[in-house]
């Protein structure tokens, strides 16, 4: 009985172990590899990377015509709004966008689940591993109990002229109710969350936590806060909301919203389309935890405009990407917010990579299972094909392996 025992457990580890490689193996927390090989469980898990004189004599190995990399991690999308896809026009501004979304979000419960998990796979094909979705209601559970991806849901609260307390044991009560899932509460966006919210916010935040906020995505933002002028404070106008002490103070948003959020966690700056040299100055004497999420497609949806990437980049900031939503973005693929990117800004394949993947992986604190490539993780792993050069165009594909 022993000896048979044992030759089956010997032939499972035959059948379960597996050998790939490509022209190019990036495990992101360390250097390319050419011809790097893998050696992987079936279900995906890392037994070892080698390189291709490591890999000498080992076996059988699955060769690919590519780049293979670890699956990606969205910092920021919005799942329950993927029943809007194609229903709002591009280019309308963040005010116009969300009159849209307003009017239009409350659609049918099974249509929303539909689109919902339809999005959800469409991740999954497009290589993505890993999500941190933004929710403004219960019903995304369902989609993300039964996902492949992992979810960190962000429970947004808002409110400028409600009383604070309310509107936090609502977001609360929907964060427990998202269990086992992990979720926090966060606020929504400086522009709609009181000082009182905030406050509120920071006294239920705790040391496991992390937070996101939508940070500078258009300019009426920044000026709301400056000078009480501009697009949103004609928008506010125009919801009977006043303006508070906050506005038309000479500061603008960022100086309002980072002091009052808790300094002790990962804190993700979500789009920063108008952050300035003089912003992230700031923030480095202000937050010691902070990353900074570009959803280029959705910038150019939206607003028609893109962050200055060259500022973030020579600053050395702990940057991510986030697809934003199927009402805000044709599609929910990481590659093609990398594509956007380079075919604007000059930026390594390499470091976009990082960006696309560990940098993601170390704001939603799950860098011992995603984000590279290394032994003992189930990162998810992904073949890109047509990237001559590290030059990501039209041509370059995507196909998840494991």
């Amino acid at each position: 009985m022993g000896n048979l025992l044992i030759a089956k457990l010997a032939n499972y580890s035959v059948i379960c172990c597996m050998y790939i490689s490509a022209n190019v193996v990036y495990p992101v927390s360390n250097a390319p590899l050419k011809n790097g090989v893998l050696e992987i469980n079936e279900d995906g898990s890392i037994n070892a990377v080698l390189t291709q004189d490591e890999a000498q004599g080992i076996g059988t190995i699955q060769y690919y015509d590519g780049i293979i990399v670890p699956g990606f991690v969205n910092t920021h999308c919005h799942l329950e709004l993927s029943h809007l896809q194609g229903k709002i026009p591009e280019k309308t501004g963040l005010t116009g966008f969300i009159k849209q979304i307003l009017g239009l979000r409350q659609q049918p419960e099974e249509e929303m689940i539909l689109a919902m998990q339809n999005a959800d796979q469409e991740m999954y094909e497009n290589g993505i591993a890993a999500v941190g979705d933004i929710s403004n209601l219960l019903i995304s559970k369902s989609v993300k109990l039964n996902s492949k991806l992992y979810y960190h849901t962000f429970v947004e609260v808002f409110g400028f002229n409600h009383p604070s307390e309310p509107i936090l044991e609502q977001g609360l009560q929907l964060k427990k109710d998202f269990a086992p899932l992990k979720a926090s509460v966060v606020p929504h966006a400086p522009y709609s969350v009181s000082s009182s919210l905030f406050n509120e916010i920071k006294k239920v935040t705790n040391d496991d936590d992390i937070l996101t906020i939508h940070n500078q995505e258009t300019i009426g933002e920044n000026e709301l806060f400056e000078t009480g002028t501009g697009k949103f404070a004609e928008f506010f106008a125009e919801l009977g909301i006043a303006q508070s002490d906050a506005h038309n103070s000479n500061k603008n948003s960022l100086n309002y919203h980072l002091p009052q959020l808790s300094k002790k966690v990962n804190t993700l700056l979500v789009h920063n389309t108008f952050s300035s040299k003089a912003d992230i100055d700031f923030t480095k004497k202000e937050h010691q935890k902070l990353y900074w999420c570009l959803c280029p497609n959705a910038n150019l949806y939206i607003e028609n405009s893109l962050p200055d990437v060259d500022v973030l980049k020579a600053e050395h900031l702990k940057i991510t990407l986030g697809t934003d939503s199927l009402a805000s973005n044709h599609q929910l693929n990481i590659l093609k917010e990398m594509q956007t990117l380079q075919e604007h800004k000059s930026i390594s394949f390499e470091e976009l990579l990082r960006w696309a993947t560990l940098n993601g992986a170390e704001f939603l604190g799950i860098e011992s299972q995603y984000g590279s490539l290394e032994t003992g993780k189930k990162p998810g792993i992904v073949l890109i094909s047509n990237a001559e050069n590290g030059i990501i165009t039209k041509e370059t594909t995507i196909k998840r392996l494991f």
